[in-house]
C-alpha cells in the first residue's frame, strides 16, 4: 500500500543565494522544524556560493585564481570534488564545457567585472592560449589542494549551482527527509517520490524570452534534471542576443541553433555541467556526444522560424516517468 499522507505535512522552503533563489518542496515529518530545515538549506547553499563563487573576492575559487601558476593551493574538498568533475566533462566533451572561461565571462559582460562587452577584454581573453584546461590545471585531492600550469580564470558557475542543489539533497537526508523536489534555477533534484507515493512533477518551459509556457512535463523519482538555454539571461547589442553561456572554442558567446537543452543524471551536478557542454556543442556535435556519453537530454531547436525538439532516452516520451537511483 502507497505510504500514508497524513503522517507528514507539506513544507515549502526558500531563499537568495547566487543572485537567484533556491527553493525546497518536502513531505517532512509532522515534528520536523521549518526553521531547522530552512537554516540548514540556507547554509548548504551558502558554503558552496563561499568556496566557488567568481564573484566573491575572497571565495575559495578565486584564491585559485589569483595565485601564479606553479603554485600549490589549498582547497576544500568539496571545491576539489567539483573541479574535477568539471575537468572531467571538459575532457570528454573536447572543451565544450569549459570551467577556463571567466576571462570570456567578464570581456563579454556577464561577469563580476563589467556589465556590457568590452573590445579590449574580448581581444585580450580571446588572444591567450593555454594547453586544454584539464591538463592546465592539476589536482591533488589526496592532500587537498590545486595548481594551475598556466594562467587560467576559471568560472564554476556551468555546473556549481547543480552541486548545491546536490548539497541541499544530502542536507536533507541527514535531516530525515525522504521526499523532497529542490530547486535552484533551472537545476532540480527529487529525492524520492512524494509521500503518497505519486511522483514530483515538474515542466520543461518552452525556450522564448519575456514568457514562460509549459513545452512537456517530467515525472521525476530520485533524479536530477538541469536545463541550459539562451533565452534568459543574454544581452541585447544591435538588436542580436549573446547569450550568457560561453564557447571556449570561439572565444564567444554560445551561438547556434539550440535554444535549450535539458538533461536527466542521478545528481544535478552532472546534469548541468552535460546541459552546458550539450548546448554549446550545437545541434550536431551535442547529440553525437550525448549518444557517446550515454546521456538522456531533450534539445530544443530554433528552426525556420519555429520550435523542433529532439530527444535522447527516456525524454523520446512526451510526458515520461522517470526513475533512478542515488
Amino acid at each position: 500500500m502507497p505510504p500514508n499522507r497524513s503522517a507528514a505535512r507539506r513544507l515549502l522552503l526558500h531563499g537568495p543565494t547566487m543572485g537567484t533563489r533556491w527553493s525546497v518542496i518536502c513531505d517532512a515529518p509532522l515534528d520536523a522544524d521549518s526553521h531547522v530545515l530552512r537554516g540548514a538549506m540556507a547554509a548548504s547553499v551558502a558554503q558552496v556560493d563561499t568556496q566557488m563563487s567568481p564573484w566573491l573576492p575572497d571565495s575559495d575559487l578565486n584564491r585559485l585564481n589569483h595565485t601564479p601558476p606553479g603554485t600549490w593551493v589549498a582547497l576544500p574538498a568539496e571545491t576539489l570534488e567539483v573541479l574535477a568533475h568539471a575537468l572531467d566533462v571538459c575532457r570528454h566533451s573536447q572543451g565544450a564545457f569549459d570551467p577556463a572561461v571567466g576571462a570570456l565571462v567578464d570581456a563579454w559582460g556577464f561577469g563580476a567585472a563589467r556589465n556590457a562587452p568590452d573590445a579590449a577584454a574580448i581581444r585580450a581573453a580571446s588572444q591567450a592560449t593555454h594547453p586544454p584546461t584539464h591538463e592546465a590545471l592539476e589536482l591533488d585531492r589526496a592532500t587537498g589542494r590545486a595548481r594551475k600550469h598556466a594562467p587560467l580564470q576559471l568560472d564554476l558557475c556551468g555546473i556549481a549551482k547543480g552541486y548545491a542543489v546536490d548539497r541541499m539533497a544530502g542536507t536533507l537526508r541527514q535531516l530525515g527527509i525522504r521526499h523532497a523536489l529542490i530547486a535552484l534555477d533551472g537545476e532540480l533534484r527529487a529525492l524520492g517520490g512524494q509521500a503518497d507515493d505519486r511522483p514530483w512533477t515538474v515542466a520543461v518551459e518552452n525556450p522564448v524570452p519575456g514568457r514562460r509556457s509549459v513545452h512537456s512535463v517530467l515525472e521525476l523519482r530520485d533524479l536530477a534534471v538541469a536545463t541550459s538555454g539562451d533565452y534568459r539571461r543574454y544581452l541585447d547589442i544591435g538588436g542580436a542576443r549573446l547569450a550568457h553561456t560561453m564557447d571556449a572554442r570561439r572565444a564567444a558567446p554560445v551561438r547556434n541553433e539550440v535554444a535549450s537543452v535539458t538533461v536527466l543524471a542521478r545528481r544535478c551536478m552532472h546534469a548541468d555541467a552535460w546541459a552546458t557542454a550539450l548546448l554549446v556543442a550545437g545541434p550536431t556535435e551535442g547529440p553525437a556526444l550525448a549518444r557517446r556519453m550515454g546521456l538522456e537530454a531533450l534539445w530544443i531547436l530554433r528552426r525556420q522560424g519555429a520550435l523542433a525538439a529532439l530527444g535522447l532516452g527516456r525524454f523520446g516520451q512526451t510526458c515520461a516517468s522517470i526513475n533512478g537511483e542515488y
